[in-house]
């Protein structure tokens, strides 16, 4: 049986990096906040996961500063496992608990390359989940594994393993989104179906997170899947290391229940954290006894398939040569707008300008 326990959402102050050794200052920060919040966490039910938002290490350079993106990959971007990892895993071995975070990072197979990775980090320090992002937001260069689709497949194959992994741990069946992941229904529902009790997501950008999308997205997703979705972010975001003041605070950290209900949220947007409690037996019970919000049970595949059947964003886009720089993609998803016009799915408007 699984003993309920805390779970712990950071919510650190992060700085965008110049280089791979600026990563230091982050998570240094990122340690204080953690050592701080497990002692306070741990006054009710032990501390056995904590959470970093998207871009806690690393910040968002790459990005922000539309970087070439074999020049971000060989000189800004690391390696999972590799020397942020380690950190965290001392601190898992420290509090004896499981650490998520996210990382932009290379692997060996895929040269002049990076992914947006989430990991997951046991009590004993080992690195047992990766997972890679599927959805990408218009600024990011991050590969995902649709983009090299047909090398992705060959080396890893084409089950719910290679796309939406799971950790079977004793605290729990882990999956793992990171931001816009949490925007497309498909992405947590694809590690419900692969045995996801917890869901963690990560970061969300202003304005959207202003606008009310990340908790709307965060409850549904927890609402859907009969999970609990842990969702960490970040606070202030320095834009270099040497800024004086936050140019974006993003916030609103929170941990939402197997019903959709927000069991705890941190309104406020400076570093800080907050505290749920999980009960993986009782979720376990809801899913067993439940005949309405039990959402998984009466699926009806065959009739949902038909959605899917003619593509939209192209596949295999990066599979020969590097992403472009900031115009060359905001041009391809121009193409996929346009081509739902002309299947009838979007109707043209008659606004003129």
């Amino acid at each position: 049986m699984v003993e309920q326990y805390s779970a712990i959402a950071l919510q650190t102050t992060t700085r965008n990096i110049e280089t791979r050794a600026d990563c230091k200052r982050n998570l240094d920060h990122i340690c204080k906040v953690m050592k701080s919040a497990y002692m306070m966490g741990s006054l009710e039910f032990p501390v056995k996961l904590i959470t970093l938002g998207e871009g806690a290490i690393q910040g968002f350079t790459d990005s922000i500063f539309d970087w070439d993106h074999v020049k971000a990959a060989r000189e800004l971007h690391t390696t999972v496992p590799g020397e942020e990892t380690a950190i965290l895993a001392e601190k898992a071995r420290e509090f004896q608990c499981y650490i998520i975070g996210q990382v932009r990072a290379r692997e060996p197979e895929f040269e002049d390359r990076f992914f947006n990775i989430a990991f997951i980090i046991d009590p004993k320090g080992e690195i047992i989940h990766k997972y890679h992002k599927l959805q990408m937001w218009p600024y990011e260069h991050s590969l995902t594994p649709h983009d090299v689709w047909d090398k992705w497949v060959e080396l890893y194959g084409q089950d719910l393993n290679a796309f939406y992994p799971v950790a079977d741990t004793e605290i729990g069946k882990i999956g793992t989104l990171v931001c816009m992941d949490g925007s497309y229904p498909e992405t947590a529902r694809g590690l419900a179906l692969n045995g996801a009790e917890i869901i963690y997501r990560s970061t969300y950008p202003e304005p959207w997170v202003g606008f009310g999308w990340w908790e709307v997205q965060n409850r549904a997703r927890a609402l859907d899947n009969s999970c609990y979705v842990i969702a960490p972010s970040i606070a202030g975001r320095y834009q270099m290391g040497d800024a004086d003041e936050p140019l974006d605070v993003h916030g609103h950290s929170m941990v939402v229940d197997y019903m959709g209900d927000v069991r705890s949220k941190r309104s406020t947007g400076g570093p800080s954290y907050v505290v749920g409690l999980i009960d993986i037996e009782a979720l376990r019970e809801y899913r067993e006894k439940v005949l309405f919000g039990n959402w998984l049970k009466d699926l009806r595949m065959e009739q949902y398939r038909l959605m899917y059947d003619q593509p939209i964003y192209p596949k295999n886009l990066y599979l020969n040569e590097p992403p472009g720089k900031r115009p060359e993609r905001i041009a391809i998803y121009r193409r996929s707008i346009e081509a739902l016009k002309q299947r009838g799915i979007y109707t043209p408007t008659k606004r003129k300008g």
